[in-house]
């Protein structure tokens, strides 16, 4: 299709709202990409549903587009430290990056891991100033930002004195020069072009690649992607994969696929330096595949170890089976082993029991999307509360810690700061941005566990926290986790609104009248530390007589609505969540009051 000297692979790299998508629609206009029947809303790069509604990139994914007579490869990376390990595999592919920024935001905590992976991977990056149209754009203070942020991450000076192009995506214009100024992308490409290295092509007729991701079709079953280290394939040559375990099978490819903007098209010949799809081969991420008389595999990705674990486990509630297609544990078993083929920051390993799997992971956001992902498949399961994993080294336990950034209202600063550092926290950056404050602060992972929905009522709604993976260090003592029981129903009906006006004042509800609800599910937040045992089907007694106000229509406050993640924040150690298609339910791990004071008791 090419040669290598006309490819240049690019990974693209960008916040939330910093206009990646309309940037990379605008790139496939300009060079005739998109066909004219093609609907450009289809967001090349986010496009798993997920990504649509919470705004973010969960998988890596390629893309390419034909500009003059080069052939620009698009490597799209997730922003979110918790999918480092799609990051650490795609990169492999890039011989360059794109830093996308906001002319007013400028760069933002969730790019400093993907950025910092980058540069350590010795890639040269581009930096993009976009939205310069914006009122109150900074766009000088956004390019001095940026250089520190390189300098802070260790850049060489090659990688700082990087080329800047002003953009507005929007308008679908870019310019070197003129912050303002220009009428298309030509400048941009033009830019990628000449800084982005061509492919470093190793010599000989072998062909050699690594599989960094996988995906499927109904028609041609599983699907490789990956780069073509050296050599050459074409449709129908013999070809071996050197598995994990040692193991080499020989298969013929069957097809060649080349994703040009939202559709795939066939290729015959896959040069070096260039990235494909391949058809026709079973392998797994990581696997080498090479020609026959090739003897020994590539290195295999190097990816960082997960630092959160919890139990997934059978569904054993009153409600189980109700409303799951797939209730089973050989079922969640196939389906967690099934995940871990292309989810390679994830770990599952089997238990004493047949029924719980324990499955780790890189943060709550990485596992909350994988349980929210199994839920719309069909399946039917409990979770148990996110620990964090604990290493020892040279007799010492040690634990990870997190980089915590926060931007908050000037006065609510001072409960932020003190309720980190009463979760062992050290501050370690203060900046006040006009009527706000960023702060930084380096603090176990155990100590941001159940804590973001607190950051929202001590910041009322207006604060940003990020985090990333810092490093392991050593643990940090006792750390309070929750300082707030839980309202627990010690019946099984439906709630009616009588009781839960009665009982509100004791705590913040979860569930509305006519919830479903049975012996053991938490209905709530109580005001109190200690747990509250409740009846919420109690009606109102009917008597013959009536009195004055017996009638008054009753007043209830909104429930808390629940999601994945405020459930893993909250949730205690001798509770549970319940995950089902159509429900989330938080229940004690024993239902019955005295299977709870039993179990007090051998543990105390």
């Amino acid at each position: 299709m090419s040669s290598p000297k006309t490819i240049r692979n690019v990974a693209i790299i960008a916040h939330v709202d910093h206009g990646k998508t309309t940037l990379v629609d605008q790139l496939f206009r300009q060079s005739g990409t998109f066909r004219e029947n093609e609907n450009v809303s289809e967001r090349a790069m986010d496009s798993m549903d997920q990504e649509q509604e919470r705004g973010i990139t969960i998988t890596a994914k390629s893309t390419s587009v034909l500009y003059e007579d080069a052939l620009i490869n698009i490597i799209d990376t997730p922003g979110h430290a918790d999918f480092g390990g799609e990051v650490e595999r795609v990169l492999n592919m890039a011989d360059g990056v794109l830093l996308l920024v906001d002319s007013v935001e400028g760069t933002m905590p969730q790019t400093r891991f993907v950025l910092g992976k980058a540069l350590s991977h010795g890639l040269n990056p581009i930096v993009v100033v976009n939205k310069v149209d914006r009122p109150h754009a900074r766009v000088d203070e956004v390019v001095n930002m940026t250089f520190d942020l390189f300098v802070e991450l260790g850049a060489n000076d090659v990688q700082c004195d990087f080329p800047v192009v002003y953009a507005s995506a929007l308008e679908g214009r870019a310019s070197r020069d003129d912050v303002m100024g220009g009428t298309d992308l030509k400048p941009l490409f033009q830019t990628l072009i000449d800084n982005v290295p061509e492919p470093k092509v190793e010599e000989g007729d072998q062909a050699r690649m690594l599989v960094t991701s996988l995906g499927y079709d109904d028609f041609l079953g599983k699907l490789v992607i990956g780069r073509l280290l050296s050599g050459s394939l074409k449709t129908g040559s013999e070809i071996k994969v050197f598995a994990e375990d040692g193991e080499k099978k020989g298969f013929r490819v069957s097809k060649i696929l080349k994703r040009m903007g939202l559709r795939d098209e066939e290729m015959e010949n896959f040069v070096a330096g260039d990235i494909a799809t391949l058809a026709g081969i079973k392998a797994t991420i990581g696997d080498t595949i090479s020609s026959l008389d090739v003897t020994e595999p590539l290195p295999r990705i190097e990816v960082d170890p997960p630092t959160l674990s919890m139990n997934f486990l059978v569904n054993d509630s009153p409600f189980a089976g109700k409303e799951g297609k797939y209730v089973t544990s050989r079922n969640i078993r196939e389906r967690l082993y099934k995940e871990v083929e292309h989810n390679v920051s994830l770990k599952v390993e089997d238990t004493e029991s047949a029924e719980v799997f324990k499955v780790s992971g890189r943060g709550e956001l990485h596992l909350s999307v994988l349980i929210e992902t199994m839920r719309r498949e069909g399946y039917e399961l409990q979770v148990s509360q996110p620990e964090v994993i604990f290493l020892e080294e040279n007799g010492k336990t040690m634990e990870p810690y997190e980089q915590v950034f926060v931007e908050v209202p000037q006065d609510c600063s001072g409960a932020v700061i003190d309720s980190l550092n009463r979760r062992k926290g050290e501050m370690q950056n203060m900046t006040p941005v006009g009527e706000r404050v960023q702060v930084e602060f380096i603090i176990p992972s155990r100590g941001l566990l159940g804590y973001r929905g607190q950051f929202l009522t001590e910041t009322r709604g207006e604060g940003i926290l990020n985090s990333l993976f810092h490093e392991y260090g050593i643990h940090k003592g006792e750390i309070s986790r929750r300082n707030k029981g839980s309202i627990i129903s010690t019946v099984t009906g439906d709630a009616v609104a009588f009781a839960i006006f009665n009982l509100q004042a004791r705590g913040v509800f979860f569930i509305e009248p006519g919830t479903a609800c049975y012996e053991g599910m938490v209905v709530g937040e109580h005001a109190k530390e200690t747990d509250l045992e409740v009846n919420v089907i109690k009606g109102k007694k009917l008597t013959n007589m009536r009195s004055s106000g017996a009638d008054e229509a009753i007043k209830l406050s909104p429930p808390r609505k629940q999601t994945i993640e405020t459930i893993l924040e909250f949730m205690g150690s001798d509770e549970l969540m319940e995950v089902t298609p159509e429900s989330l339910r938080i229940r004690k791990r024993y239902l019955r009051e005295s299977e709870r004071r039993a179990a007090g008791r051998k543990r105390g």
